[in-house]
């Protein structure tokens, strides 16, 4: 077996220990949201957002799976971060010290942004999208009766989603540390990002045009700060690179002097 062959048995022996401890860690987390799913439950239940809605379980089952619903939501969040470091520790080996320092930076400001994704979604558009139905159910003249199951599921389809956009630029920085990509890039496909962001906003909001232009300006603007912290981390890369230089060319130089000498 060469050289070669064996680094590669070396990391996939790597990536296989980390996602043991991955999957360690979601399980005692989905542990965790078990215990967690009713209080969460019950703020949802008495939250503005829904204070007006009748729940009911149509199925004998419903209960449970609003409860796994709830834990796997939980387990997501506190695994985020194991995640994010166990991806970090895995490619940090062949990074600079500089760029090690930069990634490690970017876990807790990930988190952060799943935070707020998941704040933006439930506050700001899944209240938009309820108030939206609303106004259909008056206009055929019916009472609202709305299955437990359904409603979580509903909301966690659109919030999820939502929070793991909200990690676009972490995801940028993270490629433009690593050297796949560079802000010409993403600007050269910004277009397309443009577009890729209205079909995702058209998917996971009402069918209207409010609602899809509200769901894709966050999406565009995220995309656009990407852009804006990769133009950052490029330059400063790009400033190491030519003092790295310069010091070769110094020492070479003075490598030939010495020899001269």
């Amino acid at each position: 077996m060469t050289d070669k062959e064996m680094t590669w048995v070396e990391h996939l022996g790597e990536v296989r220990k980390r996602l043991i401890w991955i999957i360690l860690g979601f399980v005692a987390s989905m542990v965790l949201g078990l215990f967690l799913a009713r209080p969460v439950i019950e703020h949802l239940k008495n939250d503005p957002a829904a204070i007006n809605i009748s729940w009911h379980v149509f199925g004998i089952s419903d209960a449970l799976r609003i409860y796994m619903q709830v834990s796997f939501t939980v387990a997501l969040l506190f695994t985020l971060p194991l995640i994010l470091y166990h991806a970090w520790a895995f490619v940090s080996p062949g990074l600079l010290m500089t760029e090690r320092r930069a990634i490690g930076l970017y876990i807790p400001f990930a988190f952060l942004l799943f935070l707020l994704g998941i704040g933006f979604g439930y506050y700001g558009l899944f209240p938009m999208i309820i108030k939206f139905m609303e106004g259909f159910t008056t206009a055929v003249g019916a009472e609202e009766t709305f299955g437990m199951t359904q409603y979580f599921q509903f909301m966690f389809n659109l919030i999820v989603p939502i929070a793991v956009i909200f990690e676009l630029p972490i995801v940028i920085l993270f490629l433009t540390t690593l050297r796949l990509i560079t802000p010409s890039f993403l600007v050269k496909n910004r277009k397309y990002a443009i577009f890729i962001s209205v079909v995702i906003a058209a998917m996971i909001s009402p069918p209207d045009y409010v609602s899809h232009i509200l769901t894709a300006i966050p999406i565009i603007l995220l995309y656009e700060f990407s852009i804006l912290l990769s133009k950052i981390v490029y330059r400063r890369q790009q400033k190491r690179d030519r003092l790295a230089v310069e010091e070769e060319e110094e020492e070479e130089f003075a490598t030939i002097i010495t020899d001269d000498d």
